[in-house]
This record gives structure tokens, sequence and C-alpha cells, in this order.
């Protein structure tokens, strides 16, 4: 009789067997397990092929057994983080704050209110939409994506005698309206904006080509003499007048490290003037800032301590209140510092020389590098924008035209390039752009040094954030305005007019957060509600991706957070659009000023770096002989500090009501078979919800 070909067919059987830890009825383990093949079942015991493996009916049953419970397993910890997560965003709109109550942006509240009203209003009809088009679903009016399609009752269109019931003749109503009148101007509108998206998408790609051709070429600004050793006297080398100021208001958190930084710079002591421009109205803050510098002034550090007594102007008034001193006249140039900057021993070294024997440079601009970029998901999302500005915008502008806006800080100016172009002026809060929109009028050039860094510190929290990139999308609206006349008579060459004007301030200014507001925040859920107008997927997917993907050139660590930066980026459109609107219709938070909030957890680590390292003195600087005390003070001031401090979230009205706009939009989505824009709308309305309930980035104190 032949051997049956059934696995049944035999009592004994031999195979691999399975070993089983049970060391707790809980908490079992498989060492070794393979699945059937089909060859298993093909062949009996005593009929396996020469070098293979019988396995039998008893470990089959193992195989589903184990399985299963490893699916049921990864069930049950899928839902303890569902749970987990629900209990987390349950406690943190429980504690949490609302954005009105914030207090900070002093305006009318009907003008503040305002655009939340407008989404709010949106919101409800997309929901009573949403239900309306899911009761024409279900009773058989379907649509087909791309194309609008009615798969039933088409013909009740034209027909009004073969509706047979109400809900129909309203819908084909609707229907009718939708076709008539909404979908040509929303498709209109969206035309405009696909066409201003694709010109600023033309124009990053310029720039990326751009930074390419400087990478091959090596292409960077070289000075023209080296400056000779300290240590060997300043006498045949170039040592200029050199004024360092340090701005600061309320900053206590890293005025210890700023001062430190600055006073161990590699420059000679007589030709070196460090002025800490106060403006602190608290005054236990300006007690410990004038403690500070009293103990650098002991230490030979040749510094001064400035404090107004009419704080106007913000950080401008600050500086222009520092130019108007008599000794000022005595110095050549003037590097300026923000208060949470540590410029390496060396800067001024490596910065000042690319002004000798080059008399039209004005300005000359280090790169930021920041000491907390890896702090939380908000700080790394940070570091893939800002590198791309630096490693691309600044320096491609720097190369071929000469001129970038100043970042306000870790920048050396000519004194007189200042003075000529009108010095700091308190009419934007965006000082920095100002002046060096006025410097390139009086035909000034600027340098970027991409390899020169200074060390900062990003906002760690989305409160901070979130008014930081207000201030910096305002200011330049405020500024487009004043400027423009300036701009128009200026004696600059057109194709200058022209990079000004369009490029600099209208393209990357104001129709980069317009576009990527209206585009895909508020007209594509629109075209979920209106489908015969339509919004391509590659405008939804694939040239979003494409630009997202070289925004994370600079930045290559950060490539797995290419998805997470897209939905943030547009998640912020929604502040930087406001933000905008305030700046170019000069609303009342266009003038506030706020400083970023600052953590100072690059105090402690800088300054415990100074101890550590061996002394080294020479000419020029002065080096603190009490470092043992000073990080012995912060770190009893941080624990104090921080056994006071009380940390909650804020809940934004605004992302939260577009969160739900956006996943009202992708329900509605799925009625129309639209897959790319249902996934876009998914997790773009997850985006804003999260950010809605604070969960990105640290809790504001």
């Amino acid at each position: 009789m032949a051997p049956s070909l059934y696995w049944w067919a035999k009592e004994t059987h031999r195979g691999t067997p399975v070993v089983v830890k049970m060391e707790n009825p809980n908490n079992w383990s498989m060492v070794e397990l393979e699945s059937p093949s089909y060859e298993d079942f093909m062949y009996p015991n005593d009929a396996v092929p020469k070098g293979g493996r019988n396995k039998n009916a008893k470990q089959l049953t193992w195989v589903i057994l184990l399985k299963a419970h490893k699916a049921a397993g990864c069930l049950t910890s899928i839902a303890a983080a569902f749970f987990s997560l629900a209990s987390i965003v349950r406690r943190r709109v429980a504690s949490g704050r609302t954005d009105s109550t914030d207090n900070s942006l002093r305006e009318n509240p009907a003008i503040k209110s305002r655009f939340y009203t407008c989404i709010k209003i949106v919101l409800w009809l997309s929901l009573l939409l949403l239900c309306f088009e899911m009761a024409a679903y279900f009773k058989g009016w379907h649509f087909g994506a791309p194309d609008f399609q009615l798969h039933h009752r088409l013909y009740t269109l034209t027909h009004g005698f073969a509706v047979r019931d109400v809900f129909d003749l309203l819908y084909s109503k609707w229907v009718l309206i939708r076709v008539e009148y909404l979908a040509p101007p929303l498709q209109f509108l969206t035309n405009v904006c696909i066409l201003l998206f694709l010109i600023q998408s033309m124009d990053r790609l310029i720039l990326c080509l751009g930074c390419f051709w400087i990478k091959i070429r090596n292409i960077k600004p070289v000075a023209k003499q080296g400056l000779m050793d300290l240590e060997s006297g300043d006498g045949d080398g170039y040592f200029p007048m050199v004024l360092v100021q340090i701005p600061m208001c309320n900053e206590k958190e890293v005025y210890q490290q700023s001062i430190a930084a600055v006073c161990n710079l590699d420059w000679p002591k007589g030709r070196l003037l460090i002025q800490i421009l106060d403006d602190s109205d608290d005054p236990k803050t300006q007690l410990l800032i004038k403690e500070e510098v009293h103990k650098w002034q002991q230490n030979d550090a040749n510094i001064i301590y400035r404090h107004r007594v009419i704080r106007e102007g913000y950080k401008a008034g600050n500086l222009k209140s520092a130019m108007g001193c008599s000794y000022v006249k005595d110095y050549e140039f003037v590097a300026i510092f923000d208060a949470d900057f540590q410029p390496n021993s060396d800067f001024l070294k490596r910065t000042v020389p690319h002004f000798q024997d080059n008399e039209e440079l004005g300005l000359v601009q280090a790169r930021w590098s920041f000491v907390n970029k890896d702090e939380n998901l908000l700080t790394k999302l940070q570091l893939i924008n800002l590198a791309f500005h630096f490693e691309v915008e600044q320096q491609v502008n720097g190369i071929f035209l000469n001129f970038f806006g100043f970042n306000g800080t870790a920048g050396v100016w000519r004194i007189k390039a200042l003075e000529e172009s009108g010095g700091w002026m308190e009419r934007t809060t965006v000082e920095d752009m100002d002046i060096a929109v006025r410097a390139h009028l009086h035909g000034w050039k600027f340098i970027f040094l991409n390899d020169v860094e200074c060390q900062c510190e990003l906002p760690e929290s989305y409160e901070a954030y979130r008014k930081q990139q207000h201030r910096w999308h305002s200011g330049p609206m405020q500024l487009f305005r004043l400027c423009l006349p300036a701009v128009i008579k200026s004696k600059i060459s057109i194709w200058k007019k022209f990079n000004m004007i369009f490029l600099f301030f209208l393209l990357r200014k104001l129709i980069l957060p317009f576009y990527s507001f209206t585009l895909f925040c508020i007209i594509l859920p629109m075209t979920m509600f209106v489908p015969e107008a339509t919004l391509p997927a590659w405008v939804v997917c694939y040239v979003p991706a494409t630009m997202s993907f070289l925004n994370i050139l600079p930045a290559p660590k950060s490539f797995p957070f290419l998805v997470p930066y897209l939905l943030f980026e547009n998640t912020m459109s929604v502040t930087k659009f406001n933000a905008m609107v305030s700046g170019l219709f000069q609303l009342g938070s266009a003038y506030e000023w706020v400083v970023t909030k600052k953590s100072g957890r690059s105090s402690e680590g800088d300054l415990e770096s100074l101890v550590e390292k061996p002394p080294t003195v020479h000419r020029g600087s002065s080096e603190p002989t009490n470092l043992d005390e000073m990080r012995e003070e912060i770190k009893q001031h941080t624990k104090k500090a921080a056994s006071k401090k009380k940390k909650h979230n804020r809940i934004y009205m605004k992302e939260l009501a577009l969160a739900f706009l956006l996943l009202t939009a992708a329900a509605r989505s799925l009625l129309s078979a639209q897959g790319i824009h249902f996934y876009f709308l998914l997790f773009q309305g997850i985006s804003f919800l999260l950010v809605g309930l604070d969960l990105i980035g640290e809790q504001v104190e």
C-alpha cells in the first residue's frame, strides 16, 4: 500500500519540537517556532525529502495559538496606548487655558475674534453639509472621483416632475446651485492659488540649485588678509575698535551665559567695549544682571551696564539709545548678540577681517546653531526651517545678490552704514529687516558666513514659538507698506527693485502664508462639499512632498520627520496668515513685541563647560576666577526655580476649529472615494488637533 499523503495517516510522527517558556502563566515567550510550509502537508513523516524537516499537527496548533496570542497582545498594546493618549488629552483639556485668556496682545477683542468667528461659521456649515451629504448618499446620490458624476437620479436635475420626494427636490436644487454659482468662483480661486503655489515652488527650486552650485564650486567669502596672533602684538594686525551690544529684557534664564561668552572674545581689551543693554522692568532681574556685570568688571573685562529709564521702541529703541552714547564715535564696528546667543571666542577674528579694504561692506552675518535642537519634536521641526533659511536662502542671496535680511543678532555692522541708513527705527517690530532694507537702498553690501556659527536656543513651547512667528510675519508686512515708496524711488537697479518687491516681500512674506492657508486649510475641505471644483492630487501630495524634501536637504538627519514637517508647516499657516493680515492692515497685534520665552537649558551646561576647560589666558581677553562659585550658584538657582515653576498648557481655539473642519471634510471625502484627499485631510486634521490641544513642545510656565 502506498504511503498516505496526509499528515493524519500515522499515529507516530517526528518533527521540530516547540520550546515554550512558562516562567509565569501571564508572561511566556516562544523560543523556536516555524510556520508550516506547503511541503509539510504534501509528505508524511516517513516521506520527507532529503535535507527537509517535517512538521506535525501539534506544531501547527501551537503556531495558531501563539500567533493568536501575539495578535491579541498587539491589540491590547494599541488599546492601552489609545486610552493613555485619551487620558493625556483629558488632563490637558482639564488643566489648560484657552488662547483667548492671553492678555499679552492688547488689541480690540472684536478684531481679535473676527478670524475665529469666520472659522466657526465654516465649521458649523460643514457639519450641516456633512449630514446633508450623508443622507443624500444613502438615498442613492453617489459621486465618483476624480470627475463629478451622478450615478443615480441624474434626470431629476432637469425634470422636476420626476422627483419622488422633498429631499430629492432639495438636493437636486443644491446640486444646481453648486454647479452654477459656487463651483466657478471656487475653481477660479483654486487655480489662482495653484499658480501662486507653483511660482513659489519654482523660486524655492532655484534657491536650491543656487545652493548646489555654491557647494560644487566651493564658493564662499574670503577675507583679504588674516589676523595676526594676539600674543604677538596687535601693532601690525587689523584690530579695529569694536563695540559689542547685548540687548535683553527680563531674560534672567540666559543672561549669565551670554555675558560670559562675550567677555571671553579673543580681541585686544583696549579695542573692545561690551554694552549690556538691560530693558528689564523686573527689579530682581535688573539686580542679577547688574551684579553679573560687576563680577566681570572685577575680572578686568571692559564691560558696562546700561538701563533705560524710559523704555520705548522695544529692541530698536534700546539699540538706538545705546548708539547715542558719546563714546560710540570712537568705534568703527558694532557686534550685536541677543541674550541667548553664545559666540565662540574667535567670532570677531573670523568676521571683522572681511571689512578690511572693503569699504562697501556694511554687514557680516553669521549662522545660528542650536543647543536644544533635539529637545522635543517642536525644536526638531524648527531646525528644518532654520537650516534651510541659513544654508539656502541667506547663503544664496549673500553670494549672488550681496543682500539678505539681517537676522537681528550674531552679526557685525559697520557703524557708518547704520548712520548713513538712518539708524535704528521703532516703526516696526522687525527693526533688523528694516535697517537691512534701508542699508541696501543706500548701496551697502552684505556677506553671509555659513561656516561661522553662533549658538542660541530654540523656543521649546508652542506658545513661545507661536508668538515668535507672529512677530516675524506681521513685521515684514508693516515694513513693506512703509518702505515701498522708498524702494520705488531709490537709485538701485531694476533687477534689485524687482528682487526686493516681488521676491523678498511679496512672494516669500505674503504669498507663501496666503496660499498655504487658503489652499490647504480652506479650499481643499470646501472642494469636498463642492465636488464640481476639483483640486488635483499632484497639488495635494506630490508637489508639497517635493518641496518638503528640498526644505529638509540642509538638515539630512531630519529626514524621518518629512511628513510631520509638511503637516506642521500647514498647521502653522494659520498663525502666519493671521500675522500677515495684521501687519498688512495695521491691526493692533501687529505693533506688539513679545519677548520669546527662554528655558535657559543652555545656560548651565555652557558655563560648566567653561569651568571644565582649562583657562587660556591671552592678551585682550578676561577669564573669571570664580567660575566654580558661578556654577554652584546656577545649580542652586535652577533647583529653586524648578520647585516654584508651575506649568500648564493652552487650548488653541482656531487650531481646534480647523481640526474639526478638516476631519469633517475627510469624512465627506469618503463618500466621493477620493483616496489621497482623504488621507491628507485626515492627517492634517489630526495635526491641527494635536497642536490645538498643545500636545507638541513643552508646556508653558
